[in-house]
């Protein structure tokens, strides 16, 4: 695994990260760091449902869309910044996406493939959005800042004869042509809502809490040919 500067898709920071991303997001990355235990409310589909549908659904993703905060704030006096910039200083350009905590967002982690695509997506942030792309270079495998005391995402509940979480190694691939807004993108979506078009049922509107969130071949290919496009 390369040195890295907090190359991760951070639990509790994206929790804040995706509920400014005018409120079309949040986070579902909520640490279990003290009793391990997920909160459930009435309505609300149990991990074992959701990850059955994540079964179920497995083979119709090979593209990505996964979170970071590309903006300074301390947690626990760490800095849990990391936006594509730093992903792109890092040695290879490559990193680890440690500190999932959401068991779905874990889960499609574990579905990735080396090679598959995924955009870098800033939230947290005063506009967020699409800053580019990378690729995944390393399929999942044991977090290790579950078990380290001293790290945010330290995870009491996780044991190491049984881990609870995983990540994946990213390589930066290029930065999009032009920045692609969260605003740009939902304005698309409420346009292919009325209209069926390809972001229809994109998962950053439908499974908005996700900071791992699969994309279908059609809905990558669309977002990307915005690049090209002037801005909505």
């Amino acid at each position: 695994m390369p040195p890295k500067k907090r190359t991760r898709s951070s639990a509790k920071s994206n929790k804040r990260a995706d509920a400014d991303d005018n409120h079309a997001e949040g986070s579902d990355d909520v640490a279990q760091l003290k009793t391990g235990k997920r909160k459930r409310s009435a309505g609300v589909k149990s991990d074992v449902e959701k990850n059955k549908n994540d079964d179920a659904c497995k083979t119709a993703y090979s593209y990505w869309l996964m979170k970071s905060e590309p903006e300074s704030r301390i947690e626990n006096g760490v800095d849990v910044k990391f936006g594509i910039e730093d992903l792109k200083a890092l040695p290879n350009q490559t990193g680890c996406w440690d500190g999932v905590r959401n068991y779905q967002a874990r889960n499609f982690m574990r579905d990735m493939k080396a090679g598959q695509q995924a955009f870098f997506y800033h939230s947290n942030c005063k506009e967020p959005g699409i800053a580019g792309l990378m690729k995944i270079v390393k399929e999942a495998y044991v977090d290790h800042t579950q078990f380290d005391k001293k790290d945010v995402h330290y995870d009491p509940s996780s044991k190491a004869d049984n881990p609870k979480w995983s990540m994946v190694d990213v390589q930066f691939e290029r930065m999009t042509k032009r920045f692609i807004p969260l605003t740009e993108l939902k304005k698309y979506h409420l346009r292919h809502k009325a209209k069926v078009g390809p972001l229809k049922d994109m998962a950053l509107f439908t499974r908005a809490r996700l900071s791992v969130q699969p994309l279908t071949a059609e809905e990558f290919d669309f977002v990307l040919s915005l690049e090209n496009e002037d801005p909505i």
